[in-house]
């Protein structure tokens, strides 16, 4: 493709590894299977669509996918995984921010609201998003913590959120995932708008190979 968004890729890679989405919506219902299973079960399916070799939306290159040795990732943490409430903006009209991508472009995006949470006794806020006013179901909270340029990429890594009718969210930051140029570059991804720049650590979620 000649300009592919990682936009593009949220809602595919929502159908093909829909287990990936542990941050999104209020708690789970209560399963058979602990938290730290349902979240390894959910990398394992993942590290699985992208070695696929007929899965055309894998950023993996299709000739590195039969060796890609799987996602890195920071141990599971349940600290890590908290209850945020969603301040939501008014979509009339609707606020539309500019951000910039690793092609050196900028993309439109609706600012659907702002998450507010606690971490470490602490509270922080995320902004959330969506491509357009017309369809906010699936929000997508882009950031960049301390761990930006150092352990994690450098660009920043998401979550995605499926919108709840209460405005309270199941965020878990061990969902947090890396956009797909640090694969392939020639993936477009867009970047965290400087709202979304967290003063502390997420040692949590997707990060660079050591």
């Amino acid at each position: 493709m000649s300009s592919r968004r990682m936009t593009t890729l949220a809602a595919a890679i929502a159908a093909l590894i829909a287990a990936t989405a542990c941050s999104s919506g209020p708690p789970p219902p209560v399963t058979t299977h602990s938290y730290e299973e349902q979240v390894q079960a959910a990398r394992a399916k993942k590290d699985e669509a992208f070695r696929a070799a007929d899965n055309p939306y894998s950023p993996v290159p299709r000739a590195a996918r039969a060796s890609f040795p799987g996602i890195a990732y920071f141990p599971i943490d349940a600290r890590y995984r908290v209850p945020a409430s969603l301040q939501e903006l008014s979509l009339d009209p609707p606020v539309v921010i500019q951000v910039p991508n690793s092609a050196h472009e900028l993309e439109s995006k609706v600012k659907v609201g702002v998450l507010s949470f606690m971490l470490n006794g602490t509270t922080y806020t995320l902004s959330a998003f969506a491509e357009n006013a017309n369809d906010i179901q699936r929000l997508w909270v882009p950031f960049r913590d301390r761990t930006s340029g150092v352990t994690t990429y450098g660009g920043g890594r998401f979550l995605d959120l499926d919108r709840t009718a209460t405005g309270l969210y199941d965020l878990d930051f061990n969902a947090a995932y890396h956009p797909n140029c640090v694969y392939d570059s020639s993936w477009v991804c867009p970047y965290p708008p400087d709202e979304n720049r967290l003063p502390i650590a997420i040692d949590a979620g997707e990060r660079l190979r050591p």
